[in-house]
């Protein structure tokens, strides 16, 4: 058979045809496989998640239902919903003389060492102070944490020294306008809670049977661990211990709250300078002599409460929370502005909120995401609104382009106020078409909803496991814990 050139050319055709379809088969089962081994990722990443998450739930329903019997020793609320450390009258440690008088007492509590009643003392007398920090953590957390340990206070059924405490926290935070000494007592609470919750199991009573606890597994699965990361410890804990966790969450919570008032009280009165533009404002000379005025004490502010903060090492997580609720707080008091006073909705008030904007990410930048965390996202409504007001040409915009890609984040009320409310004192530009207006007015239910929520008068909340993401058990090798202790022979087991 004679091969003509013709047959080559198609041969060559299909060949190279047939490597073509190879080479894109080929690719299309690669980009498969990494979509199944990305998938198969996500799954064991979500199911490790669900795990942890049940794991929690579970510590948290059994460790309350333990708790129910010592209710009555919650810190008390006051009127203003702060938490304040209930007096204990009569508070009495029992000493090893005591101990030799209740044998019975002694073998309920196992193995709980009960200290000397001027151990003790030595031990409260010295954290009343500022120890100051070690290794970038609270010396006065991590001494509490290894005396307790020490004395077998987290095992024991009976102690008043959890109360002494929580005392002391409540005594030390009375002052709400002492910004340093509350991120003190902060890094010290959060430092302690984090460390309870990694040592702690939620263990039985001689009431209650013994279970499985998720916090053993927890530590079953850590593996071995050299003797320096023995600074904590699994424990099986009592009634009492368990509660003093849940005592040190909520003062956590509560010294948040305070610091947040602190913050929000300064914010409120630069805010209201800065959400409209001066009337005497004329071109961009007169916008940075007021904006240097008006939003320098809005950086200012936050630059002092996070210096205070970083200071005395409280978690990053928790500083990332403020923030956050700081800068939610802006976003909703600008935004609501724009969209209630046609005198804030103009294109001249765009140009000097936009300038304060700017300051605003600038300091976010700086701050960077360690401590600044997703503050600059919370505000998105206004930077929307404010790049609303400062285009050109609306006249040309449909709906769509308004809904879709200029403002998606806002509500089709908060477009209407913005296209009704426009107007520009420079240029004299007209705002939407009025076919834009009657395309939002068929499509609204209720054209009262404009308004975004201020949820700044509620609590910081956060979960106990979020400290993870901020320290790990390791950190806490090197700790040292208090000098003055440390010439104590009672505290030589510190060393």
């Amino acid at each position: 058979m004679l091969l003509t050139p013709s047959y080559w050319r198609n041969l060559r055709v299909k060949m190279k045809n047939s490597k073509k379809r190879f080479e894109e088969t080929s690719k299309i089962s690669e980009e498969r496989l990494k979509q199944a081994l990305d998938a198969e990722a996500k799954i064991v990443h979500l199911k490790t998640a669900m795990h942890k998450l049940e794991e929690t739930l579970e510590d948290v329903k059994y460790e309350n239902e333990i708790l129910k019997k010592s209710v009555s020793s919650t810190p008390v609320k006051t009127a203003s919903g702060r938490f304040l450390s209930t007096p204990v009258k009569g508070a009495e440690f029992t000493t090893p003389a005591k101990i030799q008088e209740s044998g019975s007492d002694t073998k309920s509590r196992g193995s709980h060492i009960d200290p000397q009643h001027e151990d003790v003392d030595a031990l409260i007398n010295c954290i009343t102070k500022n120890v100051g920090f070690s290794q970038g953590k609270p010396v006065a957390a991590f001494t509490i944490y290894k005396c307790l340990l020490h004395w077998k206070s987290f095992e024991a059924e009976k102690t008043n020294l959890f109360d002494r405490l929580v005392q002391i926290i409540g005594s030390a935070i009375k002052n709400e306008d002492d910004n340093a000494n509350l991120a003190y007592w902060l890094s010290n609470t959060s430092t302690l809670l984090f460390m309870l919750q990694q040592s702690l199991k939620s263990g039985g009573t001689g009431a209650t049977p013994l279970r499985k606890s998720p916090s053993l597994v927890r530590w079953m699965t850590k593996g071995f661990r050299s003797p320096a990361a023995e600074a904590i410890r699994p424990v099986d804990a009592k009634d009492p211990a368990l509660h003093f966790k849940q005592q040190l969450a909520a003062y956590v919570e509560n010294i948040i709250g305070i610091i947040w008032d602190n913050l929000k009280k300064e914010l409120n009165t630069f805010l209201t300078l800065c959400i409209q533009a001066p009337k005497a404002f004329k071109g961009n000379a007169l916008i940075c002599i007021t904006t240097a005025n008006y939003w320098q004490g809005i950086i200012e502010s936050l630059d002092a409460v996070l210096s205070t903060l970083k200071d005395n090492f409280v978690p990053s997580v928790l500083i990332q929370k403020i923030f956050s609720q700081a800068f939610s707080l802006i976003n909703v008091q600008l935004c609501n502005s724009l969209v209630t006073r046609p005198d804030n909705c103009s294109f001249i008030n765009g140009e000097y909120v936009k300038s304060g904007l700017e300051k605003l990410e600038k300091w976010c930048s700086e701050a960077k995401e360690e401590y600044a965390g997703s503050s600059w996202d919370e505000l998105k409504h206004t930077r929307q609104a404010i790049g609303f007001l400062l285009i050109h040409k609306k006249y040309k915009i449909s709906y769509d382009q308004i809904a879709n890609d200029l403002c998606p984040i806002l509500r089709i009320q908060q477009h209407f106020k913005l296209c009704t409310l426009y107007k520009d004192e420079i240029y004299n530009t007209k705002s939407v078409s009025q076919d834009v207006i009657s395309s939002m007015t068929g499509v609204m239910t209720d054209s009262s909803d404009f308004l975004l929520k201020d949820d700044s008068s509620n609590s910081i909340s956060f979960l106990i496991d979020d400290l993870s993401s901020s320290m790990q058990d390791k950190d806490f090798a090197q700790v040292k814990p208090a000098e003055e202790l440390l010439e104590n022979p009672a505290f030589i087991f510190l060393l």
